[in-house]
């Protein structure tokens, strides 16, 4: 670093801008895949409904975060347009097309992306309610500060990027040790890849491993998200202290960030949070610029009249404003890391900047997974039921869990939040309803429909807890996992008398 210019950080910028962009095309496919189904006219939770009753409610108006569709009236039509625009947008980024204009084209593209999609987050009610969606947005929001390629990246952005990562890592360390008492007994992981979300391909061959190694991983959890993120602002220190050793310091720290998230990657399917924190760590791995050999003077050149170590004034002024509004915002952020009662995952303004984050605090112990049944008999009670499987989630017992982060399939998800709940929610029985008419938009969502688009007579739901088959009951079966029935949670209901 020199000076209020990150000469250093040009790949980690060209890392975090391409890879932002990058999640950025994942989340708006995403929703252009599922919103409508979700959330559109005919959704499960129709945005519509919830947009009147804001227009209606000056209470509602408040609680309500920026979005387009509030001064917009909302239509599928137009959602879809939206995420088509965010698409492209991201897509030109990632190509680096926008980059290579003056520092104010970047950022444009940038701050739409950031408005559009937190216009859909604010209307998204649960099936948004996720902290990498707010992740996104911040890192978004700060990517637009980070400049083209004609002018070095502005020091203050990039260390702003590093105090992103610490919130985000220290934040879920500190949940953990507040949380659960299987994270202080390093028991955690013993549950963990069995019980998680949506497993992925290797997480059996992860849950069964020694619990000695289970152990280990909780201690590495707890030294790379409690002490390794404290060594990420050591460059700091190159504006004073001469030689590599500063920077060497804060690309280590960076790669042991890399390095835990990709083995979370690589067992568990967590959408784009482990992807975009990889993303952002990169913002501490400096590369010195090679110094090349002097030769002759140079003619002297009119440059720019007004440029501080090579950032434009303009430019530098804007950045300058961007870093004293964070040291503003993050007094809230920063109490509630070492705050008796921490919270996780929260905002503290309608903009969703510097936030707070964590995760899993808590572990749970077992696996219950709703099953979704179906028949097209007349009698339930003597009928032949039909399991209608999910994309993710567990269902078939000799199916391989897909690898399908950083793409969010956010009914999967939801469906793993069902049984942990008191009562049954209401988009729950909404998506029952619409297999009773075997509406074609939902059963998209699925990975199967047991009656080829035709409506069942009944469905229901019954709960089964899963659990991982060990080796031998896998050499034995071929079934990857074992279940048995706990009880009717609903049903059987009927759109018919």
């Amino acid at each position: 670093m020199e000076g209020f210019a990150a000469v250093d950080f040009e790949f980690a910028r060209q890392v975090l801008q391409r890879g932002i962009a990058a999640l950025f095309v994942v989340a708006f496919v995403s929703t252009l895949n599922q919103f409508r189904p979700l959330l559109g006219e005919r959704g499960l939770l129709p945005a519509p409904e919830l947009l009147e009753w804001v227009h209606s409610s000056k209470r509602a108006a408040r609680m309500l975060r920026p979005t387009l569709f509030r001064y917009v009236r909302y239509t599928d039509r137009r959602l879809v347009a939206l995420c088509i625009a965010g698409i492209v947008i991201a897509a030109a980024l990632v190509c680096g097309i926008p980059q290579l204009g003056p520092p104010w084209v970047p950022m444009l593209c940038f701050l739409a992306l950031w408005l559009g999609y937190m216009s859909i987050t604010s209307i998204g009610q649960t099936f948004y309610g996720f902290g990498w969606e707010m992740l996104l947005l911040e890192a978004g929001f700060l990517a637009a500060f980070l400049g083209s390629q004609s002018q070095p990246p502005p020091t203050v952005v990039i260390v702003l990027f590093w105090w992103l990562v610490f919130r985000l890592e220290f934040g879920a360390g500190m949940i953990k040790i507040r949380g659960g008492r299987e994270w202080r007994d390093l028991t955690a992981l013993t549950y963990h890849h069995e019980t998680q979300p949506m497993p992925g391909p290797l997480s059996r061959q992860a849950h069964l491993l020694p619990r000695w190694v289970h152990k280990s991983e909780v201690l590495g959890n707890h030294f790379a998200q409690l002490v390794v993120p404290w060594f990420l602002f050591v460059p700091l220190l190159g504006l004073w202290v001469p030689g590599p050793a500063p920077a060497i310091v804060g690309a280590v720290a960076a790669a042991v960030v890399i390095a835990t998230q990709l083995w979370l990657i690589v067992t568990g399917n967590f959408a784009w949070l482990n992807w975009i924190t990889v993303v952002l760590a990169f913002s501490a791995i400096g590369v010195p610029t090679p110094q090349l050999p002097q030769g002759p003077a140079p003619e002297p050149v009119e440059g720019p009249p007004w440029t501080i170590d090579g950032i434009p004034l303009v430019w530098f002024i804007v950045t300058s404003a961007v870093g004293v509004l964070y040291v503003v915002l993050s007094w809230w952020p920063a109490r509630n890391l070492f705050a008796r009662r921490q919270l996780m995952n929260a905002s503290f303004n309608r903009w969703q900047l510097a936030n707070a984050y964590g995760a899993f605090g808590t572990v749970t112990k077992e696996r219950v997974e709703i099953v979704v049944e179906g028949t097209t008999d007349e009698d339930p009670d003597a009928a032949t039921w039909h399991e209608y499987e999910f994309k993710g989630k567990p269902g078939d017992l000799h199916r391989v869990p897909r690898q399908y982060a950083p793409y969010h399939l956010r009914l999967d998800w939801l469906m793993w939040f069902l049984p942990l709940g008191r009562s049954l929610e209401d988009w729950f029985t909404a998506f029952l309803v619409k297999l009773l008419e075997a509406d074609a938009a939902t059963l998209r969502l699925l990975a199967r429909d047991p009656f080829d688009g035709e409506r069942p007579r009944w469905v229901r739901a019954v709960s089964y807890r899963y659990r991982f088959a060990t080796r031998e009951e896998f050499r034995r079966t071929r079934a990857r996992w074992v279940r048995d029935r706990r009880r009717a949670v609903l049903g059987p209901v009927s759109l018919r008398r």
